[in-house]
């Protein structure tokens, strides 16, 4: 019961970024009617937002690595519902945009630390199966976001879903403050020195196999978020939807993504874990090429436009906690800066599509399906050039810990590097 407690907190925190992201989608037109700004300019916000959630990310690992998880958490769900209830007064568009970049900050430090806590107190297949789970129930998000989002617009106007996003926060923070126990041992606690820290960041960045990992996660996930970042687009232009009918397009995208996680977490400590990485991105592929088959056929109606993205994302989510934990334990000492990296990359590849490739894909459904299968392939190939540096003569830190399941023992620096 306590495990399945704190796979719900840890969840719940993951879903703040997906909320923050989906909910206001449907009100992007109205956005631009009242702030009397283009739909690109409305873009904006979002770009923005992610923008700071990117270079924030790097920092809230760090910050958890030396305050404690708990204060890291409940500092950033303060900021962020202050943040959101703002928005809702703000008197411009440029205030929007200044209102987003502060959300952006905060929002981050849900998603970066959970996956510190997860691996604070779970080792191999037990730590596998908590992502998982956190995975599946956090899965629920996206789905719920854009929906929710749609009907509290058609309610309360644009300001409704930003209005949701404050309350949500402020529930989030009353339950972290009730629920949430402090994971980091207190020997465990890394000095913020800032010499110290641009040493640790330096040795990160500069390992080629725990960058590569990085990218293969980044790219993975951002095959599907091209759909997320240009929803508006795809649900109402491409597809021809209504406002409240994003769940045409993000339902599938979700529902591979739980079933995915769900498979994971029960082969936790049962198939090895390479074979996993195999099915995943087999899974991926097969999906990415459907989909540009679907559309080279000019099938862009409901629900075939939708379904291939399904397998992607059974695909993906089939290998993520594996190489999400993978790439953790490089770096034993230092999880959550190893997390605020992987998680800077992550939102740093989201950003880009947002701000730069969305534009290039817009009102084309053949563009966007060559996006998804060109981001596979760059994730295959990053994995493939991981794998290459730490084979054969490793294997990974989760097959060797399946056996003795013993947690990991801190060690006194950032240069012990876990085996992979």
């Amino acid at each position: 019961m306590k495990n399945r407690s704190l796979a719900l907190i840890l969840a719940a925190l993951s879903t703040l970024g997906p909320f923050s992201i989906d909910t206001y989608f449907a009100s992007f037109p109205e956005l631009g009617n009242h702030f009397r700004v283009s739909e690109i300019q409305v873009q904006q916000t979002l770009s923005f937002y992610l923008i700071a959630l990117a270079g924030m990310n790097l920092f809230h690992g760090a910050l958890s690595d030396s305050y404690g998880r708990r204060r890291a958490i409940l500092v950033s769900l303060g900021v962020y519902s202050g943040s959101a209830l703002a928005c809702v007064a703000a008197p411009s568009f440029y205030w929007l945009l200044f209102l987003r970049v502060i959300q952006g900050l905060a929002a981050g430090a849900g998603m970066i630390v959970s996956r510190a806590v997860i691996r604070d107190r779970f080792a191999g297949s037990d730590a596998q199966r908590m992502m998982a789970q956190v995975t599946v129930v956090s899965g629920l998000g996206p789905v719920i976001a854009p929906i929710l989002g749609g009907w509290l617009h058609v309610w309360f106007g644009w300001r409704g879903p930003f209005a949701f996003l404050a309350a949500f926060g402020a529930v989030l923070w009353c339950t972290c403050w009730l629920g949430l126990k402090e994971s980091l041992a207190p020997n465990a606690h890394q000095t913020l020195h800032p010499g110290h820290l641009l040493r640790s960041y330096a040795e990160a960045i500069c390992h080629p196999a725990f960058v590569l990992l990085c990218l293969a996660l980044a790219f993975g996930g951002g095959g599907f978020l091209l759909y997320v970042a240009t929803a508006p687009d795809v649900v109402l232009n491409i597809l021809g939807l209504s406002k409240t009918q994003f769940g045409w397009l993000f339902l599938p995208i979700v529902s591979g993504l739980i079933l995915g996680a769900a498979v994971s977490a029960r082969a936790a400590g049962r198939v090895h874990a390479t074979r996993l990485l195999k099915y995943g991105f087999t899974l991926m592929a097969i999906g990415a090429s459907a989909n540009l088959a679907v559309n080279l056929c000019g099938i862009v109606r409901v629900p075939w436009a939708v379904l291939p993205l399904s397998l992607y994302t059974f695909g993906f989510s089939l290998l993520a906690p594996v190489a999400t934990i993978q790439c953790l334990d490089i770096f034993p000492t230092r999880k959550g800066l190893a997390s605020s990296i992987q998680g800077f990359f992550q939102t740093l590849i989201f950003a880009l599509i947002a701000g730069v490739v969305a534009r290039f894909v817009y009102r084309s459904g053949v563009k966007h399906a060559y996006g998804l299968l060109i981001m596979m392939c760059l994730s295959w190939l990053a994995y493939g050039g991981y794998a290459a540096l730490t084979s054969p003569a490793n294997d990974t830190v989760l097959d060797s810990e399946i056996a003795s399941e013993k947690p990991d023992i801190p060690g006194s620096g950032i240069d012990q590097v876990g085996k992979i």
